[in-house]
C-alpha cells in the first residue's frame, strides 16, 4: 500500500491555505472526543496543528481510527484546510485560526505511554530527561534550539568563507601534551603499552597549519576535556577554532567581531555597535574584581587602601601594612532593601572565596551601622564614606586582604547582589574584549609560574626582556571576548620563535628533554620559516546558550553528558568485553 507522503509541515499550515487539501505527518500531541467528533492535536518540527475527524468527512474507519489514537502515535493524514469558527480560535497557537478536516487517515506507529511529557510547560526531572533524550528532543523548545544551533553556525561558516577563510579538518586522535585539564587517552592496539589522547583543542595543527601556508583558517573542531562537568562546561564540545598570519591582536579580533556580527544579524534581527569596546586585563580586575565582568550593571569596586594607614581598624591597618588592599563596592541604594540576615548570608558567601570576613556599613536615614562601628573615628568615617562616594541609604561592603582574594570575594559578591536584587538588565548585550592577560600566573600548590592563557603565547614586545626578571608583570599578546560576564573565547598571538619559545617553556618549568619529547615536532618545524601568526577559539555551545537565555549547556547540545560526565540514554562510559582488553595489553586493577 502507497503511504501518503507529506506535503506540508503542520505548523506551516495557515489561512492561506484553505480550501487546500494538505497531507501531514507527525506525533499525536492530546486527543479530545466529543462523540460525534474527535479532535487531534498533531504536532512536528514546526509546530502544531489541530485535525478533525468528522465520520461523515471521513468515513467510518478512518473515525474509529482517530478515537483510538494516544499520545505521540505516529501518523499520517490528508484532508482540507479550513477556517475556525470565531468563537473556536484558539489564541495559544500560531495557526489557531484553522484547522483540517481529515479525509484520510494512516497510523504509521503506535507508542507506549512515555515516560516523560512532550510538553514545554512540564517540569521533569533532568536526569529522566537526559536518559529519553530522543523524546526530550521532541520537545518544541529543544527542537527550535537545536535548529537554531545549526543557523548560528552556518551564518559563522558563511562570513568565514567570504573574508578568505579555508575550513581544514585536524586530527581526532593526538599527542598527549598535559597543560591544564585531564586528556582523554586511546590506546593504541598496533603501538603495544601507547596512547593517543582526544584534542583539548586543535591548538597545535593550527598554528602548524600557518606554517604550512595557510594563512587564514578555521573549523567547527570538537574538543575533549577529562574534567567534571558543569552547567557551562561539557567534556567534549563544539568550538569554532580560527588562525591567521602576519597578524596583530586587532586583526584577529575584527576577524571575530565579523563572525558575531554575522550571528547577530542573522539570528537578532541586528548588527552589533563595531568595533566592540576593549578593556585590559588589569582594568577589569581593579574595577570589577573579574577577567570576565558583567558591566550590565554597576557596583564597581573601590580601592580605599591609601585611607587605613592609621584608620584605627586593625584589619584595614594590617592589610595596609603587609602590601595588601582594601576595597569595597558600594550597593547604592539597598540599605533599606537588605536585613541584617541577609548581610549575615553574604559575608558568608563571601568566605566562600576565601574571604576571612566581610566589613560593612549600612548608611542609613538615622546614621550609620556598621560591624566595625567601635573603630571608626569620626574622620576615617568621613574619608571613607567620601572615597566610596556613599549617600544615605548605601549600603557599603569591604574585603581586605591579599589582591588575588579581595578581587575574587568583591567580584562574585557584586554578582549575587546584582542577583538577589535583580540588577541586571537581562534587555542588554554587552560583548566587549579584555585584553593584555598576564602572560604568567603563579601556582601556589605547585610554587611555580604557569602560563595564564597557554605557553604558546607571546608577551607583549615591550615586556618580553622581563620574561626571566620579573615573569610575574610579563603581559601577553591574548584577550578573551566576553558577553554579559561570560567568556565566550579566548586567543592571543603565538611565538613562532624557536628559542623564545624555548624560553617560554624553561620559565613553566619544562625542561629541555621535556619540551623535546612533548613539543619537539613544533620546535623542528619552527626551523622552516614560521611566519608570524594568531587566533581565536570561541565555544559554539556556549554561544548558543547565551542567544537562547538557557541555564545549561546541557540544554543546547543534542546528546549531552549529565553532571558526573556520564551519558544516562546509552549508559557510558561502560565496561568492555576482556578479549579487547587482552588485546589492548590492558589490565583493571581494583579501585584504591
Amino acid at each position: 500500500m502507497k503511504r501518503l507522503q507529506r506535503t506540508t509541515y503542520c505548523g506551516k499550515v495557515s489561512r492561506a491555505d484553505a480550501g487546500q487539501t494538505v497531507v501531514l505527518s507527525g506525533w499525536v500531541q492530546r486527543t479530545r472526543d466529543l462523540g460525534g467528533v474527535v479532535f487531534v492535536w498533531l504536532r512536528d518540527r514546526e509546530g502544531l496543528v489541530q485535525l478533525v475527524f468528522d465520520e461523515a468527512e471521513c468515513g467510518q474507519d478512518n473515525f474509529k481510527l482517530g478515537g483510538a489514537l494516544r499520545g505521540e502515535f505516529v501518523v499520517s493524514v490528508g484532508g482540507i484546510v479550513r477556517m475556525r469558527a470565531p468563537e473556536a480560535v484558539n489564541d495559544k497557537m500560531p495557526n489557531g485560526d484553522v484547522e483540517v478536516v481529515v479525509k484520510q487517515c494512516e497510523l504509521v506507529n503506535k507508542s507506549e505511554t512515555p515516560p516523560i511529557y512532550i510538553d514545554d510547560n512540564a517540569k521533569e526531572n533532568e536526569l529522566v530527561r537526559l536518559k529519553y533524550r530522543y523524546l526530550d528532543l521532541r520537545r518544541p523548545s529543544m527542537q527550535a534550539t537545536i535548529r537554531l544551533r545549526g543557523k548560528i553556525q552556518s551564518a559563522i561558516r558563511r562570513y568565514m568563507d567570504d573574508v578568505g577563510f579555508s575550513d581544514v579538518e585536524t586530527p581526532i586522535l593526538t599527542k598527549s601534551t598535559p597543560e591544564g585539564a585531564r586528556d582523554f587517552l586511546v590506546p593504541a592496539r598496533l603501538h603495544h603499552g601507547e596512547f593517543y589522547a582526544l584534542p583539548q583543542s586543535p591548538q597545535i595543527y593550527k598554528q602548524l597549519l600557518m606554517l604550512a601556508g595557510f594563512d587564514k583558517y578555521y573549523q567547527f573542531a570538537r574538543c575533549f576535556r577529562d574534567e567534571d562537568s558543569r552547567a557551562d562546561r561539557q567534556p567534549e564540545f563544539t568550538q569554532c577554532d580560527i588562525e591567521m598570519s602576519f597578524v596583530e591582536p586587532i586583526d584577529v579580533q575584527t576577524v571575530v567581531e565579523g563572525a558575531f556580527n554575522a550571528v547577530f544579524e542573522a539570528i537578532r534581527g541586528h548588527a552589533l555597535p563595531l568595533p566592540l569596546p576593549r578593556m585590559t586585563w588589569r582594568d577589569a580586575m581593579e574595577r570589577y574584581g573579574s577577567d570576565k565582568p558583567d558591566r550590565r550593571f554597576g557596583m564597581e569596586l573601590i580601592n580605599v587602601t591609601g585611607l587605613c594607614p592609621g584608620c584605627g581598624f586593625p584589619v584595614f591597618e594590617g592589610a595596609a601594612a603587609d602590601g595588601y588592599s582594601v576595597r569595597g563596592i558600594n550597593a547604592k541604594g539597598l540599605a533599606h532593601a537588605m536585613s541584617r540576615k541577609e548581610i549575615d548570608s553574604l559575608a558568608e558567601f563571601a568566605k566562600t572565596y576565601r574571604a576571612k570576613g566581610l566589613a560593612w556599613i549600612v548608611v542609613g536615614e538615622d546614621g550609620l551601622r556598621s560591624s566595625f562601628s567601635k573603630f571608626l573615628t569620626e574622620s576615617f568615617q568621613s574619608a571613607l564614606l567620601n572615597g566610596m562616594g556613599a549617600e544615605k541609604g548605601d549600603a557599603l561592603f569591604f574585603v581586605a586582604d591579599k589582591n588575588t582574594v579581595v578581587f575574587q570575594a568583591l567580584g562574585e559578591l557584586r554578582k549575587e547582589i546584582a542577583r538577589r536584587h535583580n540588577l541586571i538588565d537581562k534587555n542588554r548585550d554587552d560583548l566587549f574584549w579584555v585584553t593584555e592577560f598576564p602572560l604568567l600566573e603563579y601556582d601556589e600548590e605547585d610554587k611555580r609560574f604557569v602560563a595564564m592563557h597557554h605557553p604558546f603565547t607571546s608577551a607583549m614586545d615591550e615586556d618580553e626582556p622581563l620574561m626571566e626578571t620579573d615573569p610575574g608583570s610579563v603581559r601577553a599578546k591574548a584577550y578573551d571576548l566576553v558577553f554579559n560576564g561570560i567568556e565566550m573565547g579566548s586567543g592571543s598571538i603565538r611565538i613562532h620563535d624557536p628559542a623564545l619559545q624555548r624560553r617560554m617553556f624553561r620559565l613553566i618549568g619544562i625542561s629541555e628533554e621535556e619540551a623535546q619529547h612533548r613539543f619537539g615536532f613544533l620546535l623542528e618545524a619552527f626551523k622552516y620559516g614560521t611566519p608570524p601568526h594568531g587566533g581565536f577559539a570561541f565555544g559554539i555551545d556556549r554561544l548558543v546558550m547565551m542567544l537562547t537565555g538557557s541555564d545549561s549547556l546541557r540544554d543546547v547540545i543534542a546528546f549531552p553528558k549529565a553532571q558526573n560526565a556520564n551519558c544516562l540514554m546509552m549508559e557510558t562510559p561502560c565496561d568492555v568485553k576482556q578479549e579487547q582488553l587482552d588485546a589492548l595489553s590492558i589490565a583493571i586493577v581494583p579501585e584504591r
